[in-house]
């Protein structure tokens, strides 16, 4: 699939994307279209500061790993929202999420971003698509990210074929915290994503859940800050699967490896509950 590529000259505005998003509610098709968004953005240091505040990051020199979905998020609605994709942009769920960081991510003002979708495939709920989304400086590729998003109700032909992130590893508590029962609003502050599933329990159970859920962005950056130490700079990847969504409020508790140039996670809830399962690795 060749991409078609479209400059933007700036980034779009979040108001106008989510009420295009509220007025769709319906499925037009089964095929992606071949169109790529990019854009020059400059790196905001107060949104910046408010962002590690909420997930937990130091302040130090280098971007979060997690910050790039920030700086990507209204291109990614513009293009989640455009007439050529078939899926409606609310209700649809986001299964996995893996980042590759190439190079440290530090002393950077401004750079730019890409999205495009790609890789339609059968679900037992549905179908299957990764949404990618590239960072870029003057010298090339920084950081890329996979997510993979579910929508329910597409019929396509085949079987499905689920991968699945499963500890095998020793595992020991590293962290606690908790999801208050604002954390939703607050990421939402900082990362303009202001879904309903997040925001309070009214909003969340008009979309059928019983109360508010954390992001799942926040909750795997909050996790990348309490592995901090476990980490490298650059030149690794780290992939995880969302499981049962985080409760608002409540509190959980992160598992990991040893420290080391790969390794595996596991956050839990109440109950042992799993929330999210992940591995990390060296790129390459």
């Amino acid at each position: 699939m060749t991409t078609d590529w479209h400059q933007l000259d700036r980034e779009p505005g979040l108001p106008a994307l989510f009420a295009k998003a509220a007025t769709r509610r319906k499925i037009t098709g089964t095929t992606l279209p071949d169109i790529g968004l990019r854009c020059w953005v400059d790196i905001d240091p107060q949104r910046l500061a408010a962002y590690r505040k909420v997930c937990g990051f130091a302040d130090n020199s280098l971007l979060p790993p997690t910050y790039p979905h920030i700086l990507a998020f209204a291109l990614q609605m513009q293009l989640l929202t455009r007439h050529e994709f078939p899926f409606p942009l609310l209700g649809l769920i986001h299964l996995s999420n893996r980042i590759r960081v190439s190079r440290p991510m530090g002393g950077l003002h401004r750079a730019q971003v890409s999205v495009r979708v790609q890789n339609l495939q059968p679900h037992a709920k549905g179908a299957t698509f990764d949404l990618l989304t590239t960072l870029e400086d003057q010298l090339g590729t920084l950081w890329e990210a996979q997510s993979t998003m579910l929508c329910r109700g597409v019929k396509l032909e085949g079987e499905p074929v689920e991968e699945v992130i499963a500890s095998t590893l020793p595992l020991t508590q590293i962290a606690q915290w908790k999801a208050p029962a604002d954390i939703g609003r607050r990421y939402a502050k900082v990362s303009g994503d202001y879904n309903p599933i997040h925001l309070s329990a009214a909003s969340a159970r008009l979309f059928g859940f019983p109360s508010a859920i954390a992001h799942g962005l926040w909750n795997k950056a909050r996790t990348l800050a309490a592995l901090d130490e476990h980490l490298p700079t650059a030149n690794y990847e780290i992939a995880v699967q969302f499981k049962k969504p985080v409760r608002l409020p409540s509190e959980v508790a992160l598992l990991a490896s040893a420290a080391g140039s790969s390794g595996e996670l596991q956050l839990i809830g109440s109950g042992d509950l799993e929330h999210m399962a992940g591995n990390w690795q060296p790129l390459g």
